[in-house]
């Protein structure tokens, strides 16, 4: 079984494949062929963003903007896996912001408001603890409405720390920033910072496949034809599924 979960006839679309030595573990007995295949690049892509870059901590208050798309949905229930005491889903897919609930959000924010709108929103599901950490992968202009309602009108005694990881930037590549924002509140934003050590790669794939297999982590898919990918691939993941190619 080669690093990415792929059993044929999925990945490599051949019977047998080259691997490093180096990259090959076995797969979690019970994950079936479609999970295995679905789950490792998002789960991982999460579970990092989490644990290496967020650093987040038992009973701390996540938010996760894009919480509807595959990799918000796993982030979701990775961030209740790693012990969060509240998780925020924020997105615009109305059947996956329905189903959150089930995943471990503790509530949802619909995105398709007015900034004002949004921005309440915002404000009344940080209550007064505030967020701990905020895991972005939209970017754009949602972004910026979050970070409107963290900023404080007038300087006051710091408060804990809120960490925000920018992962994507699905709903745009840039925002603007104002230095009040940086100011008035103690926001920290991280990127990824690209490819971590192998250690913390492999700890993670073997994290998010073995709670795959026992049903902790849970990935809707949608198998394609590979004579059929050109005309999905624009669309691949748009209703919250990820996309598994079969001959």
């Amino acid at each position: 079984m080669f690093f990415g979960g792929c059993r044929k006839p999925f990945g490599a679309m051949a019977e047998l494949t080259v691997a490093p030595k180096a990259f090959c573990f076995p797969l979690p007995a019970g994950i079936d062929n479609d999970t295995a295949a679905a789950l490792p690049n998002p789960g991982v892509s999460a579970w990092v963003s989490l644990t290496h870059r967020a650093k987040l901590a038992r009973g701390e208050t996540v938010l996760v903007l894009g919480a509807t798309g595959v990799t918000g949905q796993l982030a979701v229930q990775i961030a209740k896996l790693l012990g969060a005491a509240r998780v925020v889903g924020v997105g615009r897919n109305e059947r996956v912001l329905a189903r959150l609930g089930e995943l471990g959000a503790d509530a949802t924010i619909q995105m398709d408001q007015a900034a004002e709108a949004l921005k309440e929103s915002y404000l009344s599901q940080m209550g007064d603890a505030g967020l701990d950490v905020i895991l972005d992968y939209l970017w754009g202009e949602p972004t910026e409405a979050l970070l409107a309602a963290i900023t404080k009108s007038d300087f006051a005694v710091a408060g804990k720390e809120t960490r925000l990881v920018q992962v994507g930037e699905s709903a745009g590549a840039t925002i603007k920033l104002p230095a009040a924002v940086l100011r008035s509140t103690a926001v920290t934003i991280l990127g990824t910072a690209g490819i971590p050590p192998r250690e913390v790669l492999f700890d993670a794939m073997k994290q998010v496949l073995e709670r795959g297999a026992m049903g902790e982590l849970r990935i809707e898919t949608e198998r394609v034809a590979l004579a059929e990918i050109e005309s999905v691939w624009k669309h691949a993941g748009q209703a919250g599924r990820r996309t598994v190619v079969v001959p």
